[in-house]
């Protein structure tokens, strides 16, 4: 990876926006800015954060209002790809297909953070759904692989 687009991804991973501004897609960046930030506050996100960090799993859960907070990985997730694709040239074929995978498996992540344990530990609205970003990667890149060998044979 080139360090450019690495670069990118890393600042937009670190807040969505960051990467278009880097880009020099000023309204874009300011766009997902404003919308993680409706979403974030919306959402109560911040608290579940400092919760979770504190080991009160279940306050986290209770602060956190679901509705708002179910856009918040599609966003996320299409902010960092959106980025990515822009910075430094042109994508490898099917480079979107792990992002979206990841979108997909950190929402299911999230819908079962209020009632899945790991181990006998609920872990909430945090963790689980970072835990099940590692899924969405693996399968994102598997479905990729496939799309690319599928791609490249004769038909």
């Amino acid at each position: 990876m080139k360090e450019k687009r690495l670069e990118i991804l890393l600042w937009s991973i670190a807040f969505p926006g960051f990467g278009q501004l880097l880009n020099g897609h000023l309204i874009k960046g300011l766009a997902f800015i404003l919308l993680e930030v409706i979403l974030n506050v919306n959402s109560s996100f911040n608290m579940a954060i400092v919760h979770s960090f504190h080991g009160n799993i279940e306050k986290a859960i209770e602060v956190t209002d679901y509705q708002w907070l179910m856009f918040y990985p599609c966003v996320y997730m299409f902010a960092v790809w959106d980025a990515y694709r822009e910075a430094d040239g042109e994508c490898a074929p099917y480079a979107f297909v792990p992002f979206a995978f990841c979108a997909y498996s950190v929402t299911i992540g999230l819908i079962y953070s209020p009632l899945f344990k790991v181990g006998g530990v609920l872990i909430g609205p945090v963790w689980l759904p970072i835990l099940f970003l590692l899924p969405g990667i693996v399968i994102g890149l598997f479905i990729r692989s496939l799309l690319l060998r599928s791609s490249r044979r004769p038909s």
